[in-house]
């Protein structure tokens, strides 16, 4: 009987490129897949409250928002939404609270940097598909270590749709001239898969990441779900 690799929760086993075929290009989230940066996410939200004379909100149920960003953190802080008169106020002081602090506390996942690096060592491109603005992933980007060995860093506002519209791995696709079959994308939010499925990709979700949506990383249907980083190299890449 097949063992799935360890740290691989749900190995459904009918996409065979998964499991190092002819993965081509990998691609992943930002927030809750390569780094964890729910702390500068957090601090920038509760700062806001802090500000405003409340007491700072729960750490871990803000950073279950911190694949949401601005929507699902004001959301969960304050329990407004985009459509309520404060909403843009508070977002826009959470925004400049982040800016101000974009990674203090903010690092890599343990295992991504190992990850990143055998992907390197065997040519396969790497990318990013964040929805966090341009404006944010640019520098954050930098600040990780990233900038210079990404084969494209594609942000919420590259295209004129974000995830879960498939536009932005699409594109992603296109800059790295990998066709979007042999691609892996692994996320940590349901919008992740759907969007790598509806991009004709695989898909891994992250189990290990902030995981916000009310099903289970089990019930999103990606090809396999890992509980931590280290678990992905076995499912793109063939043993050395």
């Amino acid at each position: 009987m097949f063992e799935p690799p360890a740290g691989v929760l749900f190995d459904v086993r009918n996409v065979p490129h998964l499991l190092g075929g002819r993965v081509r290009a990998v691609l992943f989230d930002l927030d809750g897949t390569l780094a964890d940066t729910a702390p500068d996410l957090v601090a920038a939200v509760n700062k806001v409250r802090t500000d405003r004379g409340l007491p700072p909100g729960p750490y871990e149920t803000l950073r279950l928002q911190a694949s949401h960003g601005a929507r699902g953190l004001i959301g969960s802080a304050f329990g407004v939404t985009p459509e309520d008169a404060a909403f843009p106020e508070l977002r826009d002081a959470f925004l400049a609270n982040y800016e101000a602090a974009l990674c203090v506390q903010s690092r890599l996942f343990d295992g991504i940097p190992a990850l990143l690096a055998a992907l390197e060592a065997r040519g396969i491109p790497w990318g990013i598909v964040t929805n966090k603005a341009a404006r944010l992933t640019a520098p954050l980007v930098k600040r990780l270590g990233l900038a210079d060995t990404a084969a494209c860093v594609v942000s919420g506002d590259t295209t004129p749709h974000s995830k879960p519209h498939p536009a932005p791995l699409l594109y992603a696709a296109e800059c790295i001239g990998v066709a979007p079959a042999d691609i892996v994308y692994v996320g940590d939010d349901l919008r992740d898969v759907q969007a790598g499925k509806a991009a004709g990709m695989a898909t891994i979700a992250a189990a290990y990441g902030y995981c916000g949506d009310t099903l289970a990383p089990t019930q999103w249907q990606a090809d396999a779900v890992v509980e931590r980083a280290g678990a992905i190299a076995p499912l793109v890449m063939s043993p050395a």
